[in-house]
């Protein structure tokens, strides 16, 4: 007899199997930064035509809703040595979790000339020739060095406004060759930030009255997965019918995002769209599906997306954090006994998930939704 747990998560594998047969092979296609970069272009494709509902077109990239009251985590005090500072910042943190998802974090410590050395050598990789960056092409979502156009191209129905490199960088680290320099920058950003990402992740783990080792130990962080994402957003002659990225939620803990001047990441928050404009040297913060479901709903994973202007490249560097990919993520069975839960997520393996998500077209949260019980 199978148990109720083992029966819900290959209810939720099968409904996915046939969206993942479908990235065996890599999808071959122009690059949005080619399709920009055409003369005279001054129309988009068809295929790269979002339809936006109702609420989506009342809040463009030009007429924001006020960002104002998005939460601001001060990391100096997440490890301070002065109990009342941290016991604090950690209530400010879990507030920020429960009620946005997201948060801004300053003082966080990685050098400003480091960030700024991560942004250009990102900039030179996009610069390189489409003949060069194909060299990097992946064939599968697991693949640890992935460069792309759009989400999936392969399953998309409509195409996004975006160019991507997606690599790999721990429990094993991965480069591209070219540029030169990319290898020597990024594993010493990747090491920085995955220090903040431990240690927000700590302060959480306080934040739901759990142990402040509870997630990294639970979900083996010495062995999590960490992947650097770097996306191009080149300016778009019609920014109205595109999109860069559509509406969804992160996989994983934690994602840390920098970007360069040009904004263009906006939130979901109490049911209208919010821009984010990042204060200097900050990281945008959001929680992702894996926190969604160890808080056992407790804390949101946000649903965000990219739009696009017609005036200026966009680049921003996500780097995803999550747990071992061998992991079993559940309900944290503590926070569910102290609080008279039941659980309601199936535990999936990381792994999994994982694969399943970005094997699927991007939309909201149709793959978190799945793991609901």
């Amino acid at each position: 007899m199978r148990s109720c747990s083992e029966t819900e998560e290959i209810k939720f594998l099968s409904s996915h199997m046939l969206a993942a047969s479908l990235v065996s092979s890599p999808y071959k296609m122009t690059s949005v930064k080619d399709l920009a970069e055409s003369p005279g272009l001054s129309s988009i494709p068809s295929a790269y035509t979002f339809r936006k509902n109702q609420n989506d077109q009342q809040s463009s990239i030009s007429d924001p809703e006020p960002d104002d009251s998005i939460p601001i985590i001060d990391f100096s005090l997440l490890i301070s040595s002065c109990p009342e500072q941290r016991y604090k910042i950690i209530h400010d943190l879990g507030k920020a979790c429960q009620e946005w998802g997201f948060f801004m974090v300053i003082n966080h410590g990685v050098p400003e000339s480091l960030i700024k050395s991560m942004m250009d050598t990102c900039k030179r990789f996009f610069d390189l020739t489409e003949e060069e960056k194909r060299e990097f092409e992946g064939k599968a979502v697991l693949d640890p060095i992935r460069y792309g156009t759009s989400f999936n191209a392969s399953v998309d129905k409509v195409l996004f406004w975006r160019d991507f490199l997606k690599v790999f960088v721990h429990p094993q680290f991965h480069s591209p060759a070219k540029p030169s320099e990319f290898r020597e920058i990024a594993m010493e950003y990747c090491r920085r930030t995955r220090e903040v990402a431990r240690e927000l992740l700590r302060g959480i783990s306080e934040s739901l009255g759990l142990d402040a080792s509870y997630i990294d130990k639970t979900l083996n962080l010495d062995s999590g997965l960490q992947i650097l994402v770097a996306n191009f957003y080149p300016p778009c002659p019609q920014p109205d019918l595109a999109m860069g990225m559509p509406p969804h939620s992160d996989h994983g803990l934690l994602t840390l995002l920098i970007q360069n001047e040009n904004g263009g990441l906006q939130l979901q928050h109490n049911g209208k769209w919010v821009n984010v404009n990042a204060s200097s040297n900050s990281f945008m913060v959001n929680t992702a599906d894996h926190i969604e479901i160890l808080s056992n709903g407790k804390y949101k994973s946000i649903v965000h997306r990219a739009v696009v202007n017609n005036i200026r490249t966009r680049i921003s560097l996500a780097m995803a954090h999550g747990p071992s990919l061998d992991a079993i993520v559940s309900p944290a069975q503590e926070l569910m006994d102290r609080e008279n839960q039941v659980p309601g997520y199936v535990g999936i393996k990381y792994k999994k998930y994982l694969e399943l998500q970005q094997s699927n077209q991007l939309d909201n949260k149709s793959c978190l939704d799945r793991a609901r019980i």
